[in-house]
């Protein structure tokens, strides 16, 4: 996508950029009066949490991942590719109003609800899943 305005951005205010997103969350549960666990729920700012203690865990903690969010899937044959075109629109699996997936490096941890603060998409996180789910997840495909 292109804006009005194509000159690039200038450099990112991480800390800034966390507190919008904070404020954002909070407006939104103070108006949607939902429970105290989502409004004290952490969010990811950028900045990898300090070591508890356990100096292992420190050693992977810098570790780039894969986190993908999973609006839906669909199976499509070439010639139906190679037909797509601007304004093309290829239906998923998924339903209007389902938990969108969200995946690292591809395994399934978590469900979320997509939100929109200040033009850009996020996720909030509705359900983790459980290390005793994803073996059974694992073990249906």
């Amino acid at each position: 996508m292109t804006s009005d305005n194509d000159t690039p951005p200038g450099p990112v205010d991480e800390q800034a950029l966390a507190d919008e997103w904070a404020q954002a969350l909070q407006e939104q549960t103070a108006a949607s009066g939902s429970d105290s666990a989502f409004a004290s729920a952490p969010h990811f700012d950028g900045a990898a949490p300090a070591p508890t203690g356990n100096n292992d865990i420190s050693m992977v903690l810098d570790i780039p991942v894969t986190l993908s969010v999973e609006l839906g899937r669909t199976k499509v044959p070439i010639k139906y590719i190679l037909q797509l075109a601007q304004g093309s629109i290829v239906e998923l699996d998924a339903l209007a109003g389902e938990p969108m997936d969200v995946l690292v490096n591809g395994y399934l941890i978590a469900q979320g609800e997509v939100v929109v603060v200040n033009e850009k998409f996020g996720i909030r996180l509705t359900d983790i899943v459980t290390p005793s789910e994803r073996l059974r997840r694992l073990s249906k495909h």
